[in-house]
């Protein structure tokens, strides 16, 4: 937030988030240097940032790590990837190369065609769509080395972390979980992503504590097709069923975020450790949700400093 923002009052925490999203999404959109298409539907593109020279005379020796951001909002439609472009372009600034990649969310009404309830009334927007959420960002990452090389020459594939925020941070965290699928899903891979790391950023990442919650309206039971669905479906798609990954991981969290709270981080680490695996658990005293994508925020420098650990 900005300097001369008014300190948070414990007392007003809805007030204190609102200031906070405000903050977060008072930056003008940054356009992208390109954009390239990984399938035939509109939302399945991806946006790329090539790292700023802080010096253009003296540019930065070899390729720069890229950063694949997966925006949130929830899964749902009014939230596209232009929200989260400033973040992108703050990384970017930072001498990262951004891959900001955009999928299918839920639309308006739901479809009921599946056979599945839906919202079961149809009066505001869903969260994702099942399958095709998951199909997009399976088929995004799979896309991506070849459009790296194609359209962002700066870029090193081979040092790539994923990041994501809330709804994006879930996907992240799935992304790089498709090796630990069930044998009979479609996005399962033969092996673990070529991944430096994982930086997910408040994310949902714990699908029964979520639902519990209510994190989002219920989102999280909205992704998968809703309530009658929702126990067949979540080995597919809670990144606290796929553990462990082999992939190092790291969730940053405000203590303060009302938005996702920290018991679904808390709750995700403390599976990862039950399987054998150490997830770091960055915890951001007087941070709520927003900071965190927010290059006014000084928590934002932090999830940079996180990823940047991973990356170089």
């Amino acid at each position: 937030m900005p300097d001369d923002a008014a300190p948070r009052d414990p007392a007003e925490p809805d007030d204190a988030s609102a200031a906070e999203e405000a903050s977060a999404f008072s930056h003008p959109p940054v356009e992208p240097d390109a954009t390239a298409a990984y399938g035939d539907h509109p939302d399945q593109v991806i946006d790329f940032y090539a790292p700023r020279e802080a010096d253009p005379a003296e540019p930065a020796a070899g390729a720069a790590p890229l950063v694949v951001v997966l925006h949130g909002g929830a899964w749902r439609a009014p939230y596209d990837r232009r929200h989260i472009t400033p973040f992108a372009d703050f990384l970017a600034r930072r001498g990262f190369a951004v891959a900001n990649v955009e999928y299918r969310r839920g639309s308006l009404i739901p479809s009921q065609a599946d056979g599945t309830e839906g919202t079961g009334g149809g009066t505001g927007p869903v969260a994702g769509r099942w399958p095709d959420t998951f199909d997009d960002v399976a088929s995004a990452l799979d896309a991506l080395p070849a459009l790296v090389r194609e359209v962002l020459p700066q870029a090193d594939p081979r040092r790539t972390v994923i990041t994501g925020h809330s709804a994006g941070g879930h996907l992240a965290l799935w992304a790089a979980a498709r090796h630990v699928l069930p044998p009979d899903a479609p996005w399962r891979t033969d092996r673990p992503a070529p991944l430096r790391g994982v930086v997910a950023l408040a994310p949902i990442a714990d699908f029964h504590i979520a639902d519990k919650l209510e994190v989002c309206g219920g989102a999280a039971a909205q992704l998968l097709g809703g309530p009658s669905v929702f126990a067949e479906r979540r080995p597919y798609a809670d990144p606290a069923l796929l553990l462990p990954t082999g992939i190092a991981t790291t969730l940053v969290q405000g203590r303060t975020d009302i938005v996702v709270p920290q018991a679904v981080a808390e709750s995700y680490a403390e599976a990862a450790a039950k399987a054998g695996e150490v997830v770091g658990l960055t915890l951001l005293e007087d941070v709520g949700h927003f900071p965190l994508i927010d290059p006014a925020a000084d928590a934002c420098a932090v999830v940079a400093e996180e990823i940047a650990q991973l990356a170089w």
